[in-house]
């Protein structure tokens, strides 16, 4: 299967270049992979440059879950990142998937100096 980068993400959810959405529709047609990497730095895209609150940010995150086209890694990993991030969008996104990649892969406590990722199950406040 083919991998999609970041900017082909931020076209798919933005739309804000008709061109270069439309490249990018035809390109994840036939299926694309996203990685958390890649996941991870769309959000930061989306509050960094586009100046997205969290609830748009995890709006963008469940359309990205829900497309039909692509396949998102560790898809439950990725919902339970969203899960805390809905809950506490100040933590960022990708804090919450780090955790919950380290959740999955059976490496918990995760150990923090984040004071708020630190309450959260699964980490360790240093």
């Amino acid at each position: 299967m083919r991998a999609v980068d970041t900017n082909v993400l931020v076209r798919v959810v933005t739309r804000d270049d008709a061109k270069q959405a439309a490249r990018a529709d035809e390109f994840v047609l036939p299926g694309a992979w996203v990685s958390h990497l890649v996941l991870a730095e769309t959000t930061w895209v989306l509050s960094a440059v586009y100046e997205l609150d969290a609830g748009a940010i995890a709006t963008a995150l469940e359309m990205l879950l829900n497309h039909e086209a692509l396949s998102i890694a560790e898809p439950d990993v990725v919902r339970a990142a969203l899960t805390h991030f809905r809950k506490k969008p100040s933590l960022g996104f990708s804090d919450c998937l780090i955790l919950e990649v380290a959740r999955a892969a059976g490496h918990v406590p995760m150990g923090t100096f984040d004071r708020d990722l630190g309450k959260l199950a699964g980490a360790q406040r240093l």
